[in-house]
């Protein structure tokens, strides 16, 4: 996700964001389809991109032993379900509070990566999210949707736009105590609510092999 801190310096972030994420789908296709190596393909994708900015990053494959294997950069990352209870998940990567690591020309390079595996089986659920998904929710709150669902065929499309509404909506909530607020707390700051910010949310479900 492109940082919106850019904005003072007249330079839109999110050209940044879209010029790695593409090269990031380009670096895909150039490895062995089931064998994906995500920082690789972070380090390939930030090699190509030109464009002046910076974003947080979160690459996740799956392997073709159902490995997970991840490589993320700032407060951008993922949370893994299973019989609706979280059971793995990334590290918020930061140098103090709200001050994330994040790749870019003028910042971080993907050497500083996290790369975090995990097994999974059938029926996990993988959820992906910008840190206006991580700084709003947590992880028992998307156990609540899953166990509302549970028994029901899931789409992943339909359950992205149920968790980024939910998480839009806490971070419009003055009164909650979010995962931002509490991170304000722990760092000696005072912050009442959610946090607004750009929401991003991706869900995947593992299943049987065709």
């Amino acid at each position: 996700m492109g940082v919106g801190g850019w904005s003072s310096k007249g330079v839109d972030a999110g050209i940044y964001a879209r010029e790695l994420i593409a090269n990031c789908a380009s670096a895909m296709d150039n490895q062995s389809k089931g064998n994906v190596n995500p920082k690789k393909v972070l380090e390939e994708a930030y090699l190509k991109t030109k464009a002046r900015g910076s974003s947080t990053a979160c690459i996740l494959t799956l392997t073709d032993q159902r490995i997970l294997k991840a490589a993320h950069v700032g407060d951008s990352g993922f949370w893994l379900f299973r019989n609706n209870m979280i059971v793995g998940q990334s590290q918020i990567q930061q140098r103090s509070f709200n001050r994330p690591y994040q790749l870019g020309n003028e910042r971080d390079r993907p050497n500083c990566a996290i790369k975090t595996q995990f097994s999974a089986i059938p029926g996990d659920v993988v959820v992906l999210g910008t840190d206006g998904l991580l700084d709003n929710l947590y992880p028992s709150q998307i156990e609540d949707v899953l166990r509302e669902k549970d028994g029901e065929s899931l789409k992943p499309e339909e359950l992205a736009c149920t968790i980024a509404e939910l998480a839009y909506y806490t971070s419009m909530d003055n009164e909650t105590y979010s995962p931002f607020a509490r991170a304000s707390e722990m760092a000696g700051r005072l912050h009442n609510g959610g946090k607004i910010d750009d929401i991003t949310v991706i869900v995947a479900c593992i299943t049987e092999p065709n």
